[in-house]
């Protein structure tokens, strides 16, 4: 079947003239035109003077283009096809030229006679297998148009899903937990920071707090008041008291301290209390703290240093030396700064004494129970105890802090105690007087007692109500007649007898020891005040003696009458 483009079938040929924006071939139709035939015959679209045989050449095929554009046929006439000439001017390509009498090429689009050339060779075709561009494609002017060149790769279509989508939203997820976790942080470290503040300030409130109810604040502790004439109120002061009493089982004889431990200043002291003390026992008498120790026992001594000193003492603590001697030994030895030496009353002439005398002394048990309880040939008794505070104050810098270890110390002495003090009171009381020795917050004090074992209010100030918290308390006015008996006798026994006598009589008896003046042959009945001279006189009725010994002279401060019994005395026989 033949093409139907074929030139036999009188269908003009068509020729490329270019390429549309999308790369396809762009044909035009060639017009019709007469070629000479000098021959006569007629050879369809061209005429081959070499071929064989007879028979057309192929004819130009305008729909195998596309795969391969058809070669012309040979024209001997024919100067040759030209190929298409771009028109600057939009005339379109530049017809072929087929032989002599073809029309001339007019660049402008008219002949030689001035008349218009026909504008069938501008008309474009698409080849069959094309289809032609539809109203909405058509191609604007290749002038406006820019010119870009194009790849698959470069384009992203909306209809495909986004891979990425979930990974975005797992960012965005995380970005913000981390900046929640980031203000979470912060709130946390502005609340921490709030605390620490509020905790900083309770603890300076209570250090102030507590700093004004122990009395150390500056301007406000007892120093500072005492330097600016105020007084501070020791007795608003907490203390914990009890009394030691160190019996010598090998010499006789007593010595009384108070160990007070002041919780508000966190201050120890250790008072020291003379024999010669007078204080009222349970019937209203008055006698001095050695007779009372041994006469009436520990309840009762505690009871009359209470109404003396006017303090509150919580236990006794009975201290015989053979248990401060285990004592010292359980503390391993103490260093005592020793006043004099101490002789050993088992060695002989000449040899080294027991204590040595000098700074740093080591004492082991027995030989600080030697210090404690010497007292030189005419020496005072309260030269020995001042080496009993010593030796006490030693042991507490040696005692263990802990309140358990130092109960342990006391359960190994098993010594009885008095009931008003058990061995884990005294264990907790001794462990917090041992940290006040061991941090230097400790002293020794003694109590001033005055020759006839009164106490002077100035002088005993300092140690009664200052580190006792107490006051010295007067006899009251319904009270007996108080009278201070002193031997110028040069017997004992004639004190003891005027002592009964007293006692019967309704007096009260003071022991005022030996008479100043030493013996003497007549007795005295002295009063301080007219007041006191009726009583006077009944006290020397009582005794015996006749009026003419009384007389207005000195008393002591705690007594009414003060009675001098010489060798006119006679003690009654009864």
């Amino acid at each position: 079947m033949n093409d139907r483009n074929d030139a036999g079938y009188g269908e003009n040929p068509y020729e490329l003239v270019g390429y549309d924006e999308y790369g396809r071939p762009v044909y035009r139709q060639v017009p019709p035109q007469q070629t000479y035939d000098p021959y006569g015959q007629q050879q369809g679209y061209g005429y081959d003077p070499y071929a064989q045989g007879e028979g057309r050449q192929p004819a130009y095929d305008p729909y195998e283009a596309g795969r391969q554009p058809a070669a012309p046929a040979y024209d001997p006439y024919d100067t040759g096809r030209q190929a298409p000439v771009h028109d600057p001017y939009g005339a379109g390509p530049r017809p072929q030229q087929t032989g002599g009498t073809a029309a001339p090429y007019d660049p402008y689009g008219q002949t030689a006679a001035g008349g218009q050339q026909p504008r069938a060779a501008e008309q474009t075709a698409y080849i069959p297998q094309q289809a032609g561009p539809t109203e909405a494609e058509e191609e604007p002017d290749a002038s406006a148009r820019p010119q870009r060149d194009y790849h698959t790769e470069q384009f992203a279509f909306v209809e495909d899903p986004d891979q990425d989508s979930e990974d975005v939203i797992d960012w965005l997820n995380f970005t913000e937990n981390r900046t929640e976790r980031r203000e979470e942080a912060k709130r946390r470290a502005r609340s921490r920071l709030v605390a620490l503040v509020v905790v900083l300030a309770l603890i300076a409130v209570g250090g102030v707090g507590y700093l004004w109810y122990a009395g150390k604040l500056p301007g406000l502790s007892s120093s500072d008041d005492a330097a600016t004439g105020t007084t501070a109120a020791p007795a608003a002061q907490k203390r914990d008291v009890i009394v030691v009493h160190l019996h010598d089982t090998a010499q006789g004889g007593t010595s009384t301290a108070l160990l007070v431990d002041n919780t508000t200043t966190e201050q120890g002291t250790t008072v020291l209390l003379p024999n010669s003390l007078v204080v009222t026992t349970d019937d209203g008498t008055t006698t001095t703290l050695a007779k009372s120790v041994d006469g009436d026992g520990s309840a009762g001594t505690r009871e009359s240093l209470d109404t003396v000193l006017g303090t509150e003492i919580q236990g006794t603590w009975r201290l015989d030396t053979p248990y401060l001697q285990n004592l010292v030994d359980l503390v391993g030895n103490i260093e005592v700064d020793t006043d004099t030496a101490v002789p050993d009353p088992a060695a002989k002439k000449g040899q080294a004494p027991l204590v040595a005398k000098g700074e740093g002394q080591t004492l082991s048990g027995k030989t600080a129970v030697a210090y404690a309880t010497y007292r030189a040939e005419g020496e005072a008794q309260n030269a020995q105890l001042q080496r009993f505070g010593q030796v006490m104050q030693a042991v507490l810098r040696k005692v263990s802090s802990d309140p358990q270890g130092a109960t342990v110390t006391v359960q190994t002495l098993a010594q009885i105690l008095d009931p008003s003090l058990t061995d884990k009171d005294l264990g907790a009381f001794l462990a917090g007087l041992a940290d006040l020795a061991k941090g230097g917050d400790y002293q020794t004090a003694l109590l001033p007692v005055q020759a006839d074992g009164t106490l002077d209010a100035e002088a005993s100030a300092d140690v009664v109500k200052d580190v006792l918290g107490g006051t010295a308390k007067s006899p009251d006015e319904d009270a007996a007649v108080s009278v201070s008996v002193q031997n110028a006798d040069g017997s004992k026994a004639t004190t003891e007898d005027a002592r009964v006598v007293l006692l019967n009589g309704g007096f009260t008896f003071l022991d005022g020891g030996t008479a100043p003046g030493g013996t003497a042959s007549t007795s005295k009945v002295l009063y301080a005040d007219a007041a006191a001279e009726e009583n006077a006189t009944e006290v020397a009725k009582t005794l015996g003696l006749p009026e003419t010994v009384v007389a207005k002279g000195t008393v002591p401060a705690n007594a009414d009458v003060l009675v001098v019994l010489g060798k006119d005395y006679e003690p009654s026989s009864s």
